[in-house]
Protein backbone atom coordinates (compact mmCIF):
# COMPACT_ATOMS: atom_id res chain seq x y z
CA UNK A 1 0.00 0.00 0.00
CA UNK A 2 1.32 3.49 -0.90
CA UNK A 3 0.38 6.83 0.58
CA UNK A 4 1.12 9.90 -1.53
CA UNK A 5 2.09 12.03 1.47
CA UNK A 6 4.64 9.74 3.05
CA UNK A 7 5.78 7.60 0.15
CA UNK A 8 5.60 4.60 2.47
CA UNK A 9 4.96 1.28 0.75
CA UNK A 10 4.03 -1.81 2.74
CA UNK A 11 4.22 -5.41 1.69
CA UNK A 12 2.08 -7.80 3.71
CA UNK A 13 3.43 -11.02 5.18
CA UNK A 14 7.01 -10.04 6.02
CA UNK A 15 9.23 -7.11 6.83
CA UNK A 16 10.28 -5.08 3.82
CA UNK A 17 13.87 -3.84 3.58
CA UNK A 18 13.44 -1.73 0.43
CA UNK A 19 10.29 -0.56 -1.33
CA UNK A 20 10.25 1.36 -4.61
CA UNK A 21 7.35 2.66 -6.65
CA UNK A 22 7.23 4.70 -9.86
CA UNK A 23 10.97 5.42 -9.83
CA UNK A 24 12.15 7.49 -12.81
CA UNK A 25 15.43 9.09 -13.86
CA UNK A 26 16.35 10.75 -17.15
CA UNK A 27 19.56 12.26 -18.48
CA UNK A 28 18.48 14.65 -21.16
CA UNK A 29 16.52 12.67 -23.72
CA UNK A 30 17.72 9.34 -22.27
CA UNK A 31 15.20 7.65 -19.95
CA UNK A 32 17.64 5.66 -17.83
CA UNK A 33 14.95 4.40 -15.44
CA UNK A 34 11.42 4.66 -16.81
CA UNK A 35 9.16 3.94 -13.83
CA UNK A 36 10.12 0.84 -11.83
CA UNK A 37 8.32 -0.83 -8.92
CA UNK A 38 9.67 -3.55 -6.64
CA UNK A 39 10.17 -4.55 -3.01
CA UNK A 40 13.06 -6.35 -1.34
CA UNK A 41 12.29 -8.50 1.69
CA UNK A 42 14.55 -8.39 4.72
CA UNK A 43 17.06 -11.22 4.65
CA UNK A 44 16.85 -12.06 0.94
CA UNK A 45 19.30 -11.74 -1.93
CA UNK A 46 17.47 -9.76 -4.57
CA UNK A 47 18.97 -9.92 -8.07
CA UNK A 48 18.73 -7.07 -10.55
CA UNK A 49 19.53 -8.62 -13.89
CA UNK A 50 20.00 -6.94 -17.25
CA UNK A 51 22.49 -5.85 -19.91
CA UNK A 52 24.58 -2.69 -19.96
CA UNK A 53 22.32 0.30 -20.44
CA UNK A 54 19.34 -1.39 -18.78
CA UNK A 55 19.24 1.02 -15.83
CA UNK A 56 20.78 -1.14 -13.10
CA UNK A 57 23.48 1.25 -11.87
CA UNK A 58 21.21 4.28 -12.16
CA UNK A 59 18.65 2.50 -9.96
CA UNK A 60 21.23 1.50 -7.37
CA UNK A 61 22.54 5.09 -7.26
CA UNK A 62 19.05 6.38 -6.49
CA UNK A 63 18.47 3.75 -3.81
CA UNK A 64 21.75 4.57 -2.07
CA UNK A 65 21.33 8.34 -2.17
CA UNK A 66 24.03 8.98 -4.76
CA UNK A 67 21.47 10.30 -7.26
CA UNK A 68 18.07 11.95 -6.87
CA UNK A 69 15.11 10.42 -8.71
CA UNK A 70 13.03 12.60 -11.00
CA UNK A 71 9.88 10.87 -9.78
CA UNK A 72 8.83 8.05 -7.48
CA UNK A 73 9.02 6.84 -3.88
CA UNK A 74 11.84 5.05 -2.02
CA UNK A 75 11.44 3.56 1.46
CA UNK A 76 14.30 1.80 3.26
CA UNK A 77 13.38 -0.09 6.45
CA UNK A 78 10.46 2.24 7.00
CA UNK A 79 12.47 5.42 6.39
CA UNK A 80 11.09 7.66 3.66
CA UNK A 81 14.07 8.51 1.47
CA UNK A 82 12.12 10.18 -1.34
CA UNK A 83 12.88 13.77 -0.34
CA UNK A 84 15.92 12.93 1.78
CA UNK A 85 18.08 10.54 -0.27
CA UNK A 86 20.73 10.14 2.44
CA UNK A 87 18.28 9.49 5.30
CA UNK A 88 18.96 5.75 5.40
CA UNK A 89 22.62 5.63 4.36
CA UNK A 90 23.66 4.51 7.86
CA UNK A 91 21.73 1.27 7.20
CA UNK A 92 23.55 0.54 3.95
CA UNK A 93 26.80 -0.91 2.77
CA UNK A 94 27.61 0.13 -0.78
CA UNK A 95 30.02 -1.72 -3.08
CA UNK A 96 30.24 0.09 -6.45
CA UNK A 97 31.13 -1.61 -9.72
CA UNK A 98 34.54 0.11 -9.64
CA UNK A 99 36.62 0.25 -6.46
CA UNK A 100 36.54 3.53 -4.57
CA UNK A 101 39.42 2.73 -2.22
CA UNK A 102 42.78 4.49 -2.08
CA UNK A 103 45.70 2.82 -3.93
CA UNK A 104 48.37 4.51 -1.78
CA UNK A 105 46.90 3.15 1.48
CA UNK A 106 47.31 -0.42 2.70
CA UNK A 107 44.37 -2.77 2.93
CA UNK A 108 44.24 -2.30 6.69
CA UNK A 109 44.46 1.50 6.41
CA UNK A 110 41.68 1.59 3.83
CA UNK A 111 39.34 -0.36 6.08
CA UNK A 112 40.14 1.79 9.11
CA UNK A 113 39.55 4.95 7.09
CA UNK A 114 36.17 3.66 5.88
CA UNK A 115 35.28 2.81 9.48
CA UNK A 116 36.06 6.38 10.54
CA UNK A 117 33.71 7.71 7.84
CA UNK A 118 30.89 5.74 9.50
CA UNK A 119 31.73 7.22 12.90
CA UNK A 120 33.29 4.07 14.37
CA UNK A 121 35.66 4.57 17.32
CA UNK A 122 39.36 3.91 16.77
CA UNK A 123 39.55 0.65 18.72
CA UNK A 124 36.30 -0.64 17.22
CA UNK A 125 37.27 0.05 13.60
CA UNK A 126 40.78 -1.38 14.03
CA UNK A 127 39.44 -4.61 15.51
CA UNK A 128 36.76 -4.84 12.82
CA UNK A 129 39.34 -4.24 10.08
CA UNK A 130 41.51 -7.12 11.33
CA UNK A 131 38.43 -9.34 11.60
CA UNK A 132 37.41 -8.65 8.00
CA UNK A 133 40.92 -9.07 6.60
CA UNK A 134 41.01 -12.50 8.20
CA UNK A 135 37.47 -13.38 7.09
CA UNK A 136 38.20 -12.40 3.49
CA UNK A 137 41.56 -14.19 3.33
CA UNK A 138 43.54 -10.95 3.11
CA UNK A 139 45.37 -10.96 6.45
CA UNK A 140 48.73 -11.67 4.79
CA UNK A 141 48.27 -8.63 2.55
CA UNK A 142 46.96 -6.31 5.28
CA UNK A 143 49.99 -4.00 5.18
CA UNK A 144 50.48 -4.02 1.41
CA UNK A 145 49.33 -1.02 -0.62
CA UNK A 146 45.91 -1.51 -2.16
CA UNK A 147 47.27 -0.46 -5.57
CA UNK A 148 49.40 -3.62 -5.64
CA UNK A 149 46.51 -6.00 -5.01
CA UNK A 150 45.22 -8.32 -7.73
CA UNK A 151 41.75 -7.65 -9.19
CA UNK A 152 40.21 -10.37 -7.06
CA UNK A 153 41.87 -9.09 -3.88
CA UNK A 154 40.73 -5.54 -4.67
CA UNK A 155 37.18 -6.73 -5.10
CA UNK A 156 37.22 -8.59 -1.78
CA UNK A 157 38.63 -5.60 0.10
CA UNK A 158 36.06 -3.31 -1.51
CA UNK A 159 33.28 -5.59 -0.23
CA UNK A 160 34.94 -5.68 3.21
CA UNK A 161 34.98 -1.87 3.23
CA UNK A 162 31.27 -1.86 2.41
CA UNK A 163 30.41 -3.92 5.49
CA UNK A 164 32.92 -2.44 7.97
CA UNK A 165 30.00 -0.92 9.94
CA UNK A 166 27.85 -4.10 9.90
CA UNK A 167 25.03 -2.69 7.76
CA UNK A 168 21.74 -4.65 7.57
CA UNK A 169 21.49 -3.94 3.81
CA UNK A 170 24.30 -4.40 1.29
CA UNK A 171 24.26 -3.11 -2.29
CA UNK A 172 26.59 -4.97 -4.65
CA UNK A 173 27.01 -3.60 -8.16
CA UNK A 174 28.54 -6.25 -10.47
CA UNK A 175 30.57 -7.89 -7.64
CA UNK A 176 32.41 -10.44 -9.81
CA UNK A 177 32.82 -8.52 -13.06
CA UNK A 178 36.30 -8.71 -14.60
CA UNK A 179 37.93 -11.00 -12.04
CA UNK A 180 39.28 -14.54 -12.35
CA UNK A 181 37.13 -17.62 -11.83
CA UNK A 182 38.68 -18.62 -8.47
CA UNK A 183 38.21 -15.13 -7.01
CA UNK A 184 34.64 -14.96 -8.32
CA UNK A 185 33.88 -18.27 -6.62
CA UNK A 186 35.30 -16.97 -3.32
CA UNK A 187 33.26 -13.77 -3.55
CA UNK A 188 30.04 -15.69 -4.24
CA UNK A 189 30.75 -17.78 -1.14
CA UNK A 190 31.33 -14.62 0.91
CA UNK A 191 28.05 -13.14 -0.38
CA UNK A 192 26.17 -16.31 0.60
CA UNK A 193 27.79 -16.28 4.05
CA UNK A 194 26.84 -12.63 4.63
CA UNK A 195 23.26 -13.41 3.66
CA UNK A 196 23.12 -16.46 5.94
CA UNK A 197 24.24 -14.16 8.77
CA UNK A 198 21.17 -11.98 8.11
CA UNK A 199 22.33 -9.31 5.66
CA UNK A 200 19.82 -8.24 3.00
CA UNK A 201 21.63 -8.06 -0.33
CA UNK A 202 20.68 -6.13 -3.46
CA UNK A 203 22.81 -7.54 -6.28
CA UNK A 204 23.15 -6.24 -9.83
CA UNK A 205 24.81 -8.52 -12.35
CA UNK A 206 25.24 -9.42 -16.00
CA UNK A 207 25.92 -13.03 -15.07
CA UNK A 208 22.76 -15.10 -15.31
CA UNK A 209 24.40 -18.13 -13.70
CA UNK A 210 25.49 -15.95 -10.77
CA UNK A 211 21.94 -14.75 -10.18
CA UNK A 212 20.67 -18.32 -10.43
CA UNK A 213 23.14 -19.53 -7.79
CA UNK A 214 22.73 -16.72 -5.29
CA UNK A 215 19.36 -15.00 -5.55
CA UNK A 216 16.05 -15.90 -3.97
CA UNK A 217 14.18 -13.45 -6.21
CA UNK A 218 15.14 -11.76 -9.47
CA UNK A 219 13.98 -8.71 -11.38
CA UNK A 220 14.69 -8.60 -15.12
CA UNK A 221 15.28 -5.03 -16.27
CA UNK A 222 15.61 -3.87 -19.88
CA UNK A 223 15.56 -0.33 -21.32
CA UNK A 224 14.85 1.18 -17.92
CA UNK A 225 11.79 -0.98 -17.19
CA UNK A 226 11.32 -4.09 -15.09
CA UNK A 227 9.78 -6.75 -17.29
CA UNK A 228 9.38 -9.48 -14.66
CA UNK A 229 10.06 -10.02 -10.95
CA UNK A 230 9.71 -13.43 -9.31
CA UNK A 231 11.44 -16.25 -7.48
CA UNK A 232 13.83 -18.42 -9.48
CA UNK A 233 11.44 -21.35 -9.01
CA UNK A 234 8.46 -19.44 -10.40
CA UNK A 235 10.48 -18.03 -13.29
CA UNK A 236 11.44 -21.53 -14.34
CA UNK A 237 8.03 -23.09 -13.82
CA UNK A 238 6.79 -22.52 -17.38
CA UNK A 239 9.95 -23.98 -18.87
CA UNK A 240 9.55 -27.07 -16.73
CA UNK A 241 6.45 -27.89 -18.80
CA UNK A 242 8.87 -28.84 -21.57
CA UNK A 243 10.85 -32.04 -21.17
CA UNK A 244 14.35 -32.06 -22.65
CA UNK A 245 17.04 -34.69 -23.15
CA UNK A 246 20.44 -34.70 -24.75
CA UNK A 247 21.81 -37.78 -26.48
CA UNK A 248 25.55 -38.08 -27.13
CA UNK A 249 26.11 -40.31 -30.15
CA UNK A 250 28.73 -41.30 -32.71
CA UNK A 251 28.51 -42.89 -36.13
CA UNK A 252 31.14 -44.53 -38.28
CA UNK A 253 32.41 -41.14 -39.51
CA UNK A 254 31.88 -39.33 -36.20
CA UNK A 255 29.52 -36.84 -37.89
CA UNK A 256 26.19 -38.61 -37.76
CA UNK A 257 24.21 -35.44 -36.89
CA UNK A 258 26.04 -33.03 -39.16
CA UNK A 259 23.56 -32.78 -42.04
CA UNK A 260 20.34 -32.63 -39.99
CA UNK A 261 18.84 -35.72 -41.67
CA UNK A 262 18.88 -37.79 -38.49
CA UNK A 263 16.97 -35.10 -36.57
CA UNK A 264 14.41 -34.84 -39.36
CA UNK A 265 13.92 -38.62 -39.31
CA UNK A 266 13.46 -38.61 -35.53
CA UNK A 267 10.79 -35.87 -35.70
CA UNK A 268 8.95 -37.89 -38.33
CA UNK A 269 9.19 -41.09 -36.26
CA UNK A 270 8.23 -39.62 -32.88
CA UNK A 271 5.20 -37.35 -33.00
CA UNK A 272 5.37 -34.13 -30.99
CA UNK A 273 9.12 -33.96 -30.41
CA UNK A 274 11.47 -31.24 -31.60
CA UNK A 275 14.98 -32.36 -32.43
CA UNK A 276 18.05 -30.09 -32.82
CA UNK A 277 21.78 -30.62 -33.10
CA UNK A 278 24.40 -27.88 -32.76
CA UNK A 279 27.18 -30.43 -32.35
CA UNK A 280 27.98 -33.37 -34.70
CA UNK A 281 27.74 -35.78 -31.77
CA UNK A 282 24.91 -34.30 -29.70
CA UNK A 283 21.15 -34.42 -30.28
CA UNK A 284 18.75 -32.38 -28.17
CA UNK A 285 15.17 -33.60 -27.92
CA UNK A 286 12.31 -31.42 -26.61
CA UNK A 287 8.84 -32.74 -25.92
CA UNK A 288 5.68 -31.57 -24.10
CA UNK A 289 5.54 -35.07 -22.57
CA UNK A 290 8.24 -37.06 -20.72
CA UNK A 291 10.80 -38.32 -23.24
CA UNK A 292 10.81 -42.09 -23.62
CA UNK A 293 14.51 -42.94 -23.67
CA UNK A 294 14.32 -46.58 -24.74
CA UNK A 295 12.52 -46.13 -28.09
CA UNK A 296 14.80 -43.20 -29.05
CA UNK A 297 17.96 -45.14 -28.22
CA UNK A 298 16.74 -48.11 -30.31
CA UNK A 299 15.92 -45.77 -33.21
CA UNK A 300 19.38 -44.21 -33.06
CA UNK A 301 21.08 -47.61 -32.92
CA UNK A 302 19.04 -48.81 -35.91
CA UNK A 303 20.24 -45.68 -37.75
CA UNK A 304 23.85 -46.73 -37.16
CA UNK A 305 24.62 -44.61 -34.12
CA UNK A 306 26.36 -45.65 -30.95
CA UNK A 307 24.71 -43.93 -27.96
CA UNK A 308 27.21 -42.96 -25.28
CA UNK A 309 24.94 -40.94 -23.00
CA UNK A 310 21.30 -39.95 -22.51
CA UNK A 311 20.97 -37.02 -20.10
CA UNK A 312 17.91 -35.14 -18.91
CA UNK A 313 18.37 -31.37 -19.17
CA UNK A 314 17.16 -28.97 -16.51
CA UNK A 315 15.86 -25.53 -17.55
CA UNK A 316 18.18 -22.60 -16.90
CA UNK A 317 17.61 -19.00 -15.91
CA UNK A 318 19.37 -18.05 -19.14
CA UNK A 319 16.52 -19.60 -21.14
CA UNK A 320 13.97 -17.75 -19.00
CA UNK A 321 15.76 -14.44 -19.53
CA UNK A 322 15.89 -14.86 -23.29
CA UNK A 323 12.23 -15.92 -23.39
CA UNK A 324 11.04 -12.93 -21.34
CA UNK A 325 13.29 -10.14 -22.62
CA UNK A 326 14.27 -11.31 -26.09
CA UNK A 327 17.89 -10.43 -25.21
CA UNK A 328 20.41 -13.15 -25.93
CA UNK A 329 22.51 -14.08 -22.90
CA UNK A 330 25.60 -14.24 -25.10
CA UNK A 331 25.21 -10.51 -25.80
CA UNK A 332 25.17 -9.83 -22.06
CA UNK A 333 28.36 -11.82 -21.56
CA UNK A 334 30.13 -9.92 -24.32
CA UNK A 335 29.21 -6.66 -22.61
CA UNK A 336 31.19 -7.71 -19.55
CA UNK A 337 34.38 -6.75 -21.32
CA UNK A 338 33.17 -3.34 -22.47
CA UNK A 339 34.27 -0.20 -20.59
CA UNK A 340 31.83 0.85 -17.88
CA UNK A 341 30.11 4.19 -17.59
CA UNK A 342 27.33 6.18 -19.13
CA UNK A 343 24.13 7.51 -17.73
CA UNK A 344 22.12 4.41 -18.44
CA UNK A 345 24.51 1.78 -17.11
Amino acid sequence: MKTEQSGQIERKGYETAIAVQGLKKSFGAVHAVAGVDFTVASGEIFGFLGPNGAGKTTTINMLTGLSRPDEGFITVRGINCTGKPKAAQHLMGIVPDESNLYPELSGYENLCFCGSLYGMRKGEREARARELLDQFGLAAAADRKFGGYSKGMKRKLTIAAGIIHNPPILFLDEPTSGIDVASARQIRRLIADLNHAGTTIFLTTHYIEEAERLCSRIAFIAAGRIVRTDTVEELMKNLRNTHEMQFTVAGADGKLCADGKLCAAMEKEFSGIRCTSSDPQKIRVESPDPVQVGPIVRFLEDAGAEVFEARRLQPTLEEVFVQITGIEATAMKQEQEKPKGGANA
